[in-house]
């Protein structure tokens, strides 16, 4: 028997927290394995040109150190943390297609911007690889 497989993206927000808890419960009732998957964003590279101590990024760093710790504390018993560096979208879909997930769940994006150019969600949706929940 091949064991199913939810993915969901999280990244310390509280939708996305929201989302992960979705997820739990739904992983538990159906019997599933859950993969929790944590992407480190890159600091923008105008950032390192403004910032020449490199204070911001080395901030950033502390940021995503700070959230991987509180998330892998908050996983522990419920799900694998896979944490990756990179663009979002590309590395929860490089994740969901290692792990031939069954499905992905990811919050809803709260930033103003990404109703313009495209939530993470968004773009899961169109892809149409699997099923893909948002939790609001």
């Amino acid at each position: 028997m091949i064991e199913r497989t939810i993915v969901v993206g999280i990244d310390g927000s509280t939708s996305s927290l929201r989302a992960a808890a979705y997820a739990v419960g739904l992983a538990r009732r159906e019997q599933c394995r859950l993969v929790a998957v944590y992407v480190r964003t890159l600091p923008a590279a105008t950032l390192s040109l403004i910032d020449s101590g490199g204070h911001a990024a080395a901030a950033t760093v502390d940021a995503h150190d700070a959230v991987e710790d509180q998330l892998r504390s908050a996983l522990v018993d419920h799900a694998s943390l896979i944490v990756r560096t990179g663009e979002p979208f590309t590395e929860l879909v490089g994740v969901a297609e290692e792990l031939q997930a069954d499905a992905v769940i990811v919050g809803r994006s709260a930033n103003v911007w990404h109703r313009v150019a495209g939530s993470v969600a968004v773009k899961l949706v169109r892809c149409a690889r699997w099923p893909v929940t948002v939790v609001p």
